[in-house]
């Protein structure tokens, strides 16, 4: 009956936690990553204080102590060159690789799902005095625009993270709708209304119950565009509805929020057939 099925659904979120824990594992690798990331820009900052200070005493040699020397605009070009280029094997081991160009340099930023790996954008840099974006192939429904003004010129390294993020969570979604079309679509009812960012998912999708199919409405907010979990799940049934479909209404709204969407669908289905 329902309880059996619910018990199902129980023993599917222990094999959930079970991945939850190597997800953590693969977290905890990705800190160590990260440190090492943290280690090799701090190594990169102090050569870069002994270079500037190297400047100073160069300056001071020349008879320009008496007051501040103003950076000419070719050397602010030539210390953001530098910055940029040490960047390159930084971010190497974040998924964001890039390499010098005439006007500046090209960064490439691979995404990926859970091991998939799903697709590659890049952003051209012009290293002038201010850094601007050449040409890029970031979709337009990405706030590129916002990132780059709060971002581009302090901290290049900030923007290309906060950058990678958004669009990693973006291809995430996208995937997971892929995956849901392409593996369940005899369980959908309908066209899978989705909006270009991916995150406002609308459908709907059948359950049986013996000889009867009862058809469930389902509505994914992901109210964090850098995650690719919803933050807000609402799974409904009929007004008319057998009194147990509104409890399997709840134990599925409660998959997709833990679960990525495809996968919460293979749980589903998995679970068997419902009966009244």
């Amino acid at each position: 009956g329902v309880y059996a099925y619910l018990e199902m659904l129980g023993a599917q979120a222990h094999e959930a936690a079970l991945k939850q824990e190597e997800k953590e594992q693969q977290e905890e690798k990705l800190d160590r990553l990260k440190k090492r990331v943290e280690e090799l820009r701090l190594q990169r900052d102090k050569l870069r204080a002994k270079v500037d200070l190297q400047e100073k005493r160069n300056l001071g040699k020349e008879g320009f102590v008496s007051e501040p020397a103003q950076p000419s605009a070719q050397s602010v070009i030539e210390w953001k060159i530098r910055s940029l280029r040490a960047l390159l094997q930084i971010f190497y081991l974040t998924g964001i690789s890039g390499k010098p160009t005439k006007q500046g340099v090209c960064f490439c930023i691979s995404t990926a799902y859970e091991g998939t790996y799903l697709d590659t954008y890049h952003v051209d840099l012009l290293t002038t005095a201010d850094v601007q974006i050449y040409r890029h192939s970031i979709p337009v429904f990405i706030p590129l625009g916002q990132i780059a003004k709060k971002y581009l010129q302090t901290d290049i390294r900030r923007f290309l993270a906060v950058l990678s993020e958004h669009l990693n969570a973006y291809a995430g979604r996208r995937f997971q709708v892929e995956q849901l079309q392409e593996h369940f679509s005899e369980q959908i009812e309908g066209p899978l209304q989705k909006n270009s960012l991916c995150n406002l998912l609308v459908f709907k999708y059948n359950m049986s119950s013996e000889s009867k199919t009862f058809l469930l409405n389902a509505k994914l907010l992901y109210g964090d565009i850098c995650s690719s979990l919803p933050t807000e799940v609402t799974v409904s049934c009929s007004p008319d509805a057998p009194a147990f479909l509104t409890e399997v209404a709840a134990a599925h709204s409660d998959l997709f929020r833990r679960m990525a969407l495809h996968k919460a669908f293979h749980s589903i289905s998995t679970a068997g057939s419902m009966e009244a």
